[in-house]
């Protein structure tokens, strides 16, 4: 093989920068399989950054032979190597190429997959502080923190992984050209069909019989006094159910499919289309309904997330997170009239978090100094005890820097933070018979006690 050897300056770089990344690749994976994996950015770097550092250097080293080959035979064409396979030497290195080709794509194809890996990992997915930052920190402490994000935003197959690293490339350039809207809205438009992913783990379908919810509060008087709803939940939607589905999964019994039309939020329902196991067809419409049948795709067929739409990103209100924080232990109830001082001073607006730490703290301690100025001593650890953990519940909820507050984000899982049920559930959805759609409380629930000290009916559950 009558060729020049790649030993020119370019191609020393590439051989260079081939040869360090892939050093630095196989170490960093090494020192994964032995638990030293370290911050998320440490799997970025080796398996993102690295890999294309080292595809470079590739290309860089037959780049520089090529410029080479061509100062040296300048004025006689564009000369290309000739291979002579009878020459010993030729074949040895063409042994040798072929086996760091090997070697090269062995270690492009490990660097893709734990690439792929890392994209789809949680940390990666959090990793944008001031974009992501409030959803990943709202992911963590919901009942799915342990199911990743690509799990249930991307879901098993092909194409919707492709699907979403092209869509992918575009957040990654509005991030780095604050493109991005703020709030960021809710992507209810761009998600996968929930049933293609929930029900991998929930089966509405197997979900049957009531449910017992008990729900303790803190009233806003002196004592703080703590008080019980119990709630006997109809969970319904099970396919070996006797007679027509029932309770809140009928909406996803099997049998049974409800579209809707509303606006592009999905927060206000005007039209309502229900079917039956039996093919009956009930449309409920509004004052807001089309006069003319829309087409197919403008109807929305209801899911997990038309009720479920904060599964895994919630946002609470004030007054439920500092309920949670009493009941806890993490505010002191002896502390007179703390409920109301907290959700008073979680309800102030401050223009960061750094500002509402030190805000929420001395609206606290003014309020007890003044109150009893005897006491105030003893109680002043308490006090400050309390502002933190409202420093912490107001940076989990609220987020100034993304124009995120109290509300923002509410769920429509019920009825006490957005209308939810009440979307459809309003008695002004009817048919042209008249026939509504309920609002009656008992479809859902039945309320065993309704904010009371004592119940009886948790003495009869708890004797």
């Amino acid at each position: 093989m009558r060729a020049a050897a790649p030993r020119t300056g370019l191609g020393m770089v590439g051989a260079t920068l081939a040869v360090a990344s892939a050093v630095l690749i196989v170490g960093l994976a090494v020192a994964g399989l032995f638990g030293h994996g370290g911050s998320p950015y440490v799997g970025i770097f080796a398996y993102l950054v690295l890999p294309g550092v080292f595809v470079l250097g590739l290309l860089l080293i037959p780049l520089g032979a090529w410029l080479e080959r061509r100062r040296v035979a300048r004025g006689e064409g564009h000369p290309l190597p000739v291979f002579d396979l009878n020459d010993p030497r030729t074949r040895r290195r063409l042994v040798v190429i072929a086996g760091l080709t090997a070697v090269n794509l062995l270690i492009v194809g490990f660097a893709t997959y734990q690439g792929v890996h890392v994209m789809e990992s949680p940390q990666f997915c959090g990793s944008c502080h001031s974009v992501m930052a409030p959803e990943f920190t709202a992911y963590q402490r919901s009942p799915h923190a342990r199911v990743a994000c690509a799990e249930c935003h991307i879901g098993p197959g092909a194409p919707w992984f492709v699907k979403s690293k092209l869509s992918g490339a575009w957040q990654v350039v509005s991030v780095t050209f604050d493109l991005y809207q703020k709030p960021i809205p809710s992507p209810v438009h761009a998600l996968r069909p929930a049933r293609e992913t929930c029900e991998a783990c929930h089966w509405p379908a197997k979900f049957h019989g009531d449910r017992l919810e008990v729900k303790t509060i803190f009233a806003e008087d002196a004592p703080s006094t703590e008080k019980k709803t119990v709630l006997l939940l109809h969970v319904g939607g099970a396919e070996n159910e006797v007679g027509p589905p029932r309770g809140i999964h009928a909406h996803v019994a099997p049998g049974v499919t409800v579209r809707y039309l509303s606006d592009p939020e999905r927060k206000t329902i005007h039209t309502v289309e229900s079917v039956y196991p039996d093919g009956r067809t009930r449309l409920f419409t509004t004052a807001e309904s089309p006069k003319v049948r829309p087409p197919p795709e403008a109807w929305r067929t209801m899911d997990c997330v038309d009720c479920h739409n904060r599964a895994s990103h919630q946002f609470r209100q004030p007054g439920p997170e500092v309920d949670l924080a009493l009941a806890s232990g993490r505010i002191d109830r002896t502390l007179p009239f703390v409920k109301r001082e907290a959700v008073k001073a979680l309800r102030t607006e401050y223009p960061s978090h750094e500002a509402a730490q030190a805000g929420i703290e001395e609206a606290l301690l003014a309020f007890y100094r003044a109150e009893d100025p005897a006491a105030f001593p003893a109680r002043e650890p308490k006090v400050r005890a309390a502002a933190a953990a409202l420093a912490q519940i107001h940076a989990w909820n609220v987020w100034p820097s993304m124009r995120i507050s109290w509300g923002t984000y509410p769920s429509l899982r019920g009825h006490e933070d957005a209308p939810g049920c009440f979307r459809c559930h309003d008695e002004s959805h009817a048919t042209a018979e008249g026939v509504t759609i309920s609002q009656d409380c008992d479809l859902c629930h039945a309320v065993l006690a309704q904010e009371e000290v004592n119940p009886k009916v948790l003495g009869a559950l708890r004797p």
